[in-house]
């Protein structure tokens, strides 16, 4: 049975890390069995279920919709994010994601303050629809594939291996919730009740017949560093078993997982294969040094996955 399963992941240590956290998780290997309703597994989206570089592919929408604003009120160019988009500078951004990673969010505010003024007002449907559209429809700027396609092959067959063993998946990541809910279901199989992300306030009116919620411009919450396992236990109220993620964002997540007396997987992806994907530590290097000490899993795209995409 083990020659059948995770078809896309080469043999090996990693591979058989998970083959056996999953025999444990079932009592295959002799042990009592985990009920199946702690079988609970939470992932990270950017950079660990689909492709994050050259940019966020959310970036790559907001960015479409802070143009248009431009379009419309030149003047906003005096400001960022604005700024950047007028002045092409796309370095700003990828500067924002480091900095951010590196633990300065001055610059996370400014982008966030322009990325909740940009959908103030819209309503959840239409925000829906728009993100469905540009994930339907738009191709990765350097893959040469529709931004669906960009999706990890090996993680979608761990997805389906764990589902086939009792376990319940959560995408839980620092992107926008409403902007992943539409195509959760066909790219991952997860249904968009369990996708936990970044999330605006929401403002709730009625015309006496019919009521609407619209996304307003104030941030809830950001779902990264500690906030993951804060929503994560929100959404499930269980200590995953299994976690993985890419980025220093993902240590707190990571760390929650822990368990004194269950079976416990950490799975740090390790972006290393410039010729398939892309090849970037920056961001990653605190994930890096925990797992090293802590013995988490890293998954290398270069020896790990036969195929990428």
């Amino acid at each position: 049975m083990a020659e059948d399963v995770l078809p896309t992941w080469r043999h090996g240590p990693t591979r058989q890390s998970i083959i056996d956290f999953v025999r444990r998780t079932c009592g295959a290997d002799g042990s009592a069995a985990v009920p199946v309703e702690e079988r609970v597994a939470v992932f990270d989206n950017d950079g660990t279920l689909w492709c994050e570089k050259p940019m966020p592919i959310q970036v790559d929408f907001i960015l479409r919709r802070l143009a248009e604003m431009l379009a419309a009120q030149p003047q906003l160019s005096e400001r960022q994010p604005w700024k950047a988009v007028a002045e092409r500078d796309f370095a700003w951004f990828s500067r924002v994601m480091a900095e951010h990673y590196a633990g300065d969010d001055t610059n996370v505010r400014t982008l966030g303050a322009g990325v909740l003024a940009a959908y103030a007002g819209i309503s959840v449907e239409d925000f829906e629809q728009l993100s469905d559209d540009f994930l339907r429809s738009a191709r990765h700027p350097t893959l040469g594939r529709g931004y669906l396609q960009c999706a990890y092959a090996p993680m979608i067959d761990l997805l389906d291996y764990l589902a086939a063993h009792g376990f319940t998946s959560y995408i839980a990541s620092g992107g926008g919730r409403d902007f992943m809910r539409p195509i959760s279901q066909d790219v991952y199989g997860i249904p968009r009740e369990r996708v936990i992300g970044s999330s605006s306030t929401f403002a709730y009116t009625s015309d006496g017949k019919r009521g609407s919620i619209t996304h307003q411009p104030e941030a809830d919450y950001l779902d990264d560093g500690p906030e993951k396992p804060i929503r994560i236990w929100n959404r499930t109220g269980r200590r995953p078993l299994l976690a993985a993620g890419n980025s220093n964002g993902d240590v707190p997540m990571l760390e929650f997982t822990q368990h004194r007396d269950k079976p416990t997987l950490r799975l740090l992806v390790l972006h290393d294969d410039a010729e398939r994907e892309f090849d970037y530590i920056t961001g990653a290097e605190q994930a890096l040094k925990r797992a090293e000490t802590d013995g988490w899993t890293v998954v290398s795209v270069k020896n790990d996955w036969m195929t990428v995409f």
